[in-house]
């Protein structure tokens, strides 16, 4: 294969953004980054936990290391902390706080690929729908929401890659230290993923290129190296000072060695796990997917560069013993803007909106869904959950759904409408659905009750312990640490429903346990400090009943 040589971008001025492009993209913006980002409380086991172990992080006055129910927390590195502690000195101990950092990284990773996709394309269309089935795919929505760490890891991940093609097609030292500046704050971020996946990529892509020695001067170019340290150096020796090296044992070796190469927590293992996933973390673009990956035939070498990002990440965590849907969104940017390179190409309106009509009519069925799922007398926790679900759709959810069912029908029957723009449009509806609709059911039945319970033992103002139950979104809201053991004469024991008979026989038939609260899928008890068996009340001490969402 004959050398690449990449003209630049063409010479054509910027033309300014339409009108229309523009009330759109802060639609998707807003819809898909921004809404109800404080009007529900924090989901477990994630968002409680990074939440969580910020809070202790102030309380502790310890920057470098992060606890969580008063135990060292190894998961992560330290940037998504310093972010959400940041938030947490503005504006208070609120959800709004803890998610801000997501939203913000998440709209500017949006902006990215926008602005790359329109560099090298000159085509605002292209554009548009490369940053808009980025704002409005359900995962990266989810992420965008998320009190984690992975919306500044999918921003620093596309910075890092994007700007190592853009160093490709003109070299310049400005743009490669760029990069390692990215890598540096990526690995403070999750890790050695954040140094891999550029150098793996572009060390194909080169090879691809026959440019051997020129990967070579950029991968261990001194000055770059040396940006790298300066920013993950500082914090990883301070740390070391501190534990002796204890953080980077359990991080590289168990959180990232470990998370490889066995399964953590029952998540995944199937080297055909992501083959199902990908069409649902990309929905509603699932239809431009074929379109998207075929593009490679042409061997573009823009589009090269993006399927061998994409490829590398899907390939990597096939073959991971640990996976969750989420690690695949770190390939994804190089879809979302093959997407909007292919907008020409998108099927006809019937296919592209299909994905979403089938997703949108799911929904609308869960209230008569939802009531019929069986599930095992033994899973109580789960069956609680969806009782509470089942019992809290409102009238908004019907009009959400009958209107998102409308909006796709008007698109697709709405004769002169393009592709691109009726899957956009579907990616409005279903966005409205979504973080409108299911999400404050959801959080009503799985998280609602795990906040009431902590506000209520926040009331009663006794010693609280946790009993096999990890929910730590628990003591965000009560506001102080919950260790994980028995309780002891007058402490309450926060426990899931499913853990209560356990609970009881560790402690004995004898002992008497008086419920305090008890909604959904957790309940609060009592051990009293009398010896003698105290009878339950006659009345729940704390109202139990829902609450329309």
């Amino acid at each position: 294969m004959s050398e690449v040589r990449y003209p630049p971008p063409p010479s054509v001025p910027d033309g300014d953004i339409p009108l229309g492009h523009i009330l759109f993209l802060l639609a998707a913006l807003l819809l898909g980054f921004w809404s109800r980002l404080g009007s529900v409380p924090l989901f477990d086991l994630d968002e409680g936990a990074f939440s969580e172990a910020t809070v202790e992080m102030i309380d502790n006055a310890n920057y470098l290391s992060t606890t969580l129910n008063g135990e060292p927390r190894y998961d992560k590195p330290i940037l998504i902390y310093w972010l959400q502690a940041a938030a947490v000195k503005v504006f208070g101990v609120s959800e709004f706080a803890f998610r801000l950092p997501s939203a913000l990284c998440a709209s500017a990773w949006l902006f990215a690929v926008y602005g790359f996709t329109w560099s090298f394309t000159r085509e605002r269309r292209a554009a548009l729908l490369a940053a808009g089935s980025l704002g409005l795919s359900l995962m990266a929505g989810v992420i965008g929401h998320a009190a984690i760490a992975d919306a500044l890891f999918n921003l620093l991940i596309a910075l890092s890659m994007l700007q190592l093609y853009r160093y490709n097609t003109a070299p310049s030292l400005g743009k490669l230290l760029a990069v390692y500046l990215w890598m540096g704050l990526g690995f403070l971020t999750k890790g050695p993923l954040a140094v891999a996946l550029p150098l793996v990529v572009s060390a194909v892509f080169y090879a691809w290129q026959r440019q051997p020695l020129q990967w070579l001067k950029a991968g261990f170019n001194p000055l770059g190296w040396l940006v790298f340290a300066a920013v993950v150096l500082p914090w990883a020796y301070l740390l070391y000072q501190q534990d002796q090296g204890e953080f980077f044992r359990h991080f590289l070796f168990e959180h990232n060695l470990g998370r490889y190469q066995s399964t953590l927590q029952g998540h995944g293992g199937h080297p055909w796990y992501y083959l199902l996933w990908l069409p649902l973390i990309v929905m509603p673009f699932t239809a431009l997917l074929p379109a998207a990956l075929w593009r490679a035939r042409q061997a573009d070498a823009l589009d090269v560069y993006l399927l061998l990002w994409f490829l590398t990440v899907f390939v990597f965590f096939s073959f991971s013993r640990t996976q969750l849907p989420h690690y695949l969104l770190y390939g994804c940017t190089p879809l979302f803007i093959l997407f909007g390179r292919g907008w020409r190409a998108a099927p006809a309106r019937g296919w592209v909106l299909l994905p979403a009509l089938l997703l949108v009519a799911v929904l609308a069925a869960l209230p008569w869904i939802l009531p019929r799922i069986h599930i095992p007398e033994q899973r109580v926790y789960e069956a609680a959950i969806v009782a509470l679900a089942a019992g809290s759709f409102t009238w908004t959810y019907y009009a959400l759904s009958a209107a998102a069912l409308l909006g796709l029908l008007v698109l697709l029957l709405r004769r002169g409408t393009e592709p691109w723009r009726a899957v956009l449009g579907a990616g409005l509806a279903l966005g409205v659905l979504a973080w409108y609709g299911v999400v404050p059911v959801l959080a009503l039945a799985q998280q609602e009750p795990v906040r009431e319970a902590a506000l209520r033992a926040r009331e009663l103002n006794l010693p609280v312990v946790s009993y096999h139950t990890f929910l730590p979104s628990f003591s965000v809201y009560r506001g102080a640490v919950t260790p994980m053991r028995l309780p002891e004469p007058g402490e309450l024991v926060f426990v899931r429903l499913d853990r209560v008979e356990d609970l009881q026989a560790d402690l004995g038939l004898s002992v008497i346990l008086v419920p305090e609260f008890k909604r959904g899928g957790v309940t609060l008890l009592l051990r009293p400090s009398a010896p003698t068996a105290v009878p339950p009340p006659s009345k729940p001490a704390y109202d139990s009943s829902p609450r329309p969402s």
